[in-house]
């Protein structure tokens, strides 16, 4: 099973990510926790470079796709696919869904570009997609808590409210493998929220 979770910046996919991991491991089952931009060495390298904040030059939205989809390749065929061909469960922080929300929406880039990169890089969607959902001011203030902001991060609030959108066009647009989680709730609640969509 492959898991993906996605989300605006600080509405607690870490947090549930870590309680589903424990609990797959209770259950007996063989888990890999991964995420994205980054899952292999080679693509943390690119995930530092997408974060950084002192760049020398302002990084443009299509080099900003391309080095998600070069880490997402990499990621794909050296971790997500191997672990499935295995039958482990795979969760994984963030996946192509975010693509869209971020580059597609929230940048504005042409939808085209992502469709040909998914098209040509992208073999296997998750089978099971968690959204957590909550106003922007939440999330934002919850990222602020947790010390100096990324390079997204710091991004204003009508790029994060379009971003949010995203998600939603996705949720509706794929209500058979996308579930909104209410992540204004505390963290038990969303894990129980989640498990309960698992069955």
């Amino acid at each position: 099973m492959f898991i993906s979770f996605e989300g605006t910046e600080g509405v607690g996919k870490s947090t549930l990510i870590r309680k589903l991991h424990a609990y797959f491991l209770e259950t007996g089952k063989d888990v890999v926790l991964t995420r994205e931009p980054g899952g292999t060495p080679l693509a943390e390298k690119i995930r530092a470079m997408l974060l950084a904040v002192d760049h020398d030059e302002k990084m443009c939205a299509d080099t900003e796709l391309l080095l998600v989809y070069a880490a997402r390749s990499q990621h794909l065929n050296q971790v997500i696919l191997p672990a499935l061909a295995q039958n482990k469960v795979v969760l994984s922080d963030r996946f192509s869904d975010a693509s869209f929300a971020y580059q597609v929406k929230g940048r504005g880039l042409d939808q085209a570009k992502l469709e040909m990169l998914n098209q040509n890089f992208v073999t296997r969607l998750p089978d099971i997609t968690f959204w957590l959902d909550a106003p922007i001011e939440t999330g934002m203030a919850r990222a602020r808590e947790r010390g100096a902001l990324d390079r997204f991060e710091q991004e204003k609030m009508d790029f994060f409210t379009r971003v949010r959108e995203g998600y939603q066009y996705l949720y509706e647009r794929y209500p058979e493998r996308i579930i909104r989680l209410d992540a204004t709730q505390n963290e038990d609640q969303v894990f129980q929220q989640a498990l309960a969509a698992l069955g």
